[in-house]
């Protein structure tokens, strides 16, 4: 994992931007309240440790340590001015500003210094959380582009039961990038081409891969890559130019969808239909009265009619290589193996 991560910040160069996005806890201006905060507890521990211990200081100039000198003392020390004027002479405030007050003064320093806290920890945090998703993501899907199209996707599949951490969204827009880890999804900087970036997005072991990332020559560069990665893995592309259709099949996609070519088919059914659009639409969308979707058979449909079975209207079934028109064949019986594309509703379809 480390050795991916150096490969794919030696090839961004001089982008120090960080490849992992996730969730932001909290807006800039909370975080930096948080730090301020912290630095007044501490400063304020110091002062209450040394204010109980003051016997153990000594005064050079009136021999009399005050309240205001024990506030001036823990100042001068956290910031490692130190003038000499006041110094701990007894062995037990020596032990408090070696191990209580030393450690104090450095973790301030690292959060008064947040440039170089960011470059210096963030990396090291941004392994152990790349390692931590390397070891549980599985079953996962991946979104190459969170433009229209891959937000729309994502935010679909969540609306049909998928976690929002088991969706990895690729994209070299930091913008979008950081808008996909403010919804929750797991957001990866990169171009999606990147053989290391798919391999840290764990595309061996994924579930899914959605191409959409708006260019059909991008797109196939992407499916050929991920192609070589794994031939096991689902692969759903976008293509702009119905043309390029075969190509993308070709390279290895299992799924190629073209929105123009769709939109166009819908458009042109409008011009002599009310509710087509409509019932598309809904049937493809999570939130639409009907679903249509592919499944499985269930247990108690197996031996039935394809058109007696209770809630679902089934268009096709598919039996091994062939594809069998179940809603004309009336004899048709349900096998244990056979995938359905049906309709589904919540209410009992009847005719």
């Amino acid at each position: 994992m480390r050795r991916s991560l150096r490969r794919l910040r030696t090839a961004r160069g001089s982008d120090a931007r960080p490849i992992l996005f996730r969730r932001v806890a909290a807006a800039p201006e909370i975080r930096l309240g948080l730090r301020a905060l912290l630095v007044l507890l501490l400063i304020g521990a110091v002062f209450a440790v040394f204010l109980i211990d003051r016997g153990g200081l000594q005064d050079n100039v009136d021999g009399h340590v005050s309240v205001a000198d024990v506030l001036y003392f823990t100042m001068i020390t956290i910031t490692t001015v130190g003038y000499g004027d006041i110094i701990p002479v007894s062995d037990q405030a020596r032990l408090i500003d070696a191990f209580f007050v030393t450690p104090v003064r450095v973790f301030v320093w690292f959060i008064f210094l947040g440039t170089t806290y960011e470059l210096i920890i963030q990396r090291l945090v941004e392994e152990w959380r790349m390692a931590q998703l390397q070891n549980d993501l599985a079953g996962h899907v991946v979104i190459c582009g969170y433009g229209h199209s891959g937000s729309v996707a994502a935010g679909e599949l969540v609306q049909r039961g998928w976690e929002r951490d088991r969706i990895v969204v690729i994209d070299s827009d930091v913008v979008a990038v950081q808008r996909a880890a403010d919804k929750g999804y797991i957001g990866l900087h990169g171009n999606a081409s990147s053989e290391e970036l798919l391999r840290v997005a764990g595309v061996p072991r994924a579930a899914s891969v959605i191409v959409c990332v708006g260019r059909d020559d991008t797109t196939v560069l992407v499916v050929l890559t991920l192609r070589e990665l794994s031939r096991d893995v689902r692969l759903i592309a976008e293509v702009t130019e119905p043309e390029n259709i075969k190509l993308v099949r070709a390279g290895g996609a299992n799924a190629v969808v073209a929105p123009a070519r769709f939109g166009g088919y819908l458009l042109a059914d409008a011009v002599g239909s009310d509710s087509t659009v409509e019932f598309v639409t809904g049937a493809l969308s999570f939130h639409g009265r009907f679903q249509l979707h592919e499944r499985g058979v269930r247990p108690d449909e197996i031996g039935r009619r394809a058109r007696d079975l209770t809630g679902s209207l089934v268009l096709e079934m598919r039996r091994g290589n062939r594809r069998l028109a179940a809603w004309s064949d009336p004899t048709l019986v349900v096998e244990a193996d056979d995938r359905l594309l049906v309709i589904d509703s919540d209410e009992v379809l009847e005719g």
